[in-house]
């Protein structure tokens, strides 16, 4: 893996606007094409057999928490357990999710799984790739993600309801309007009728116990960017469970298991060795790692919470809101550093394959809210 300086394309702003990227600039470059990262073709292939491996014994997991009634570790309301249990037993449509990886000796390191609600996917889906072609259109990159949605939701579409796909996010939030967005117009180009709802618009129909659209028309299929550790806090996320159409929910209940950090001690008890996973235990079990480990919420953001400890002492922290629900130690694995970035690649799994990659790069040894997403090529 090779970071390359570079001079980003003349009116790169209005290219990338011209896609629909419109948060590519915050108070900081978001989106940062005065950079690349260079991969060998050895390289991908190692991801993505290590994404496709993952996959596999994270539902592996999944079924175990199940099997031996796990839930408390995740912190998961005992109300909302016969719902998770329904989705996995009914095999409910999931469509994706992020990896995120790290390299130890060239080999990828599982650091978290974003399972529910994983953003940067636009990015990683198509502007990286429209950077590409004005780049060098005649190197590749490891990106189907765009295709493998479009094939994916053609594929669920004899697993839903005969009934429009609502699409819902919460309003102010530039990112994750694109992304469902995205989503949606996917779905779309897979031949699904569609309409898209702020999620504080969605209704209930208390005579009828069932939610509802602005329309008023019964919303019984739904992809939603929005967590599932909020929706189950919130009197209106009971209605769930009350709803006499046991609307079809995208990504399904079951997906709060891989979600939570709690299912990485969980992995790694189910399969200690493993080349792509991490040492990891519940904060009770740290001792197991010695001297040198990163403490992380079961719940959290942004990288929001997190500490780093080598030698006893603290390598780096952040602070924020999360930790209530209890916390996990993961052994030491820092991110490369090139000249004081560190790049994290997430790669995405889409239906039950590996899809292809993005790379957020932080100043950080924690990536943050503040990384930048930069693109990437095969060479």
């Amino acid at each position: 893996m090779k970071r390359h300086t570079i001079t980003p394309r003349q009116n790169w702003q209005q290219k990338v606007e011209e896609l629909g990227f419109s948060f590519h600039s915050t108070d900081a470059v978001y989106w940062d094409e005065s950079v690349y990262y260079e991969l060998s073709m050895d390289e991908v292939d190692r991801i993505e057999k290590a994404t496709n491996d993952l996959w596999e014994i994270c539902l592996e997991a999944v079924q175990h928490v199940i099997d031996k009634k796990l839930y408390s570790k995740f912190h998961i309301p005992e109300w909302f357990v016969p719902h998770i249990e329904s989705t996995w037993n009914n095999d409910a449509p999931a469509i994706y999710g992020r990896f995120d990886f790290t390299f130890k000796n060239g080999v990828p390191k599982l650091l978290e799984f974003n399972a529910d609600t994983p953003t940067s996917l636009f990015e990683s889906a198509v502007v990286q790739w429209y950077w590409l072609q004005d780049f060098d259109s005649k190197c590749d990159q490891f990106n189907s993600i765009h295709e493998k949605l479009i094939a994916y939701w053609a594929y669920l579409k004899d697993y839903l309801y005969k009934y429009t796909l609502h699409f819902t996010t919460i309003k102010d939030t530039l990112e994750d309007f694109t992304t469902t967005e995205y989503m949606r117009d996917c779905a779309m180009q897979a031949g699904l009728d569609t309409s898209f709802i702020y999620t504080d618009e969605i209704g209930w129909d208390n005579d009828n116990a069932m939610f509802v659209d602005l329309q008023n028309f019964p919303i019984k299929n739904i992809f939603k960017l929005y967590p599932y550790e909020w929706l189950v806090n919130e009197s209106f996320g009971k209605n769930i469970i009350a709803d006499v159409n046991k609307t079809i929910w995208i990504e399904p209940s079951w997906k709060m298991i891989l979600s939570n950090k709690a299912i990485l001690p969980i992995l790694w008890s189910l399969n200690k060795g493993h080349e792509n996973l991490l040492e990891s235990y519940f904060e009770m079990d740290k001792y197991m790692l010695g001297s040198d480990y990163v403490r992380k919420p079961i719940l959290s953001r942004e990288g929001a919470n997190i500490q780093m400890v080598k030698n006893y002492s603290v390598l780096s922290e952040t602070g924020g809101e999360y930790g209530y629900e209890g916390y996990i130690c993961q052994e030491l694995c820092p991110l490369p550093d090139f000249d004081g970035n560190y790049p994290m690649i997430g790669s995405w799994i889409v239906g039950q394959e590996a899809a292809g990659i993005g790379i957020r790069e932080s100043n950080n040894l924690i990536t943050d809210n503040l990384s930048r997403f930069v693109p990437h090529l095969i060479a």
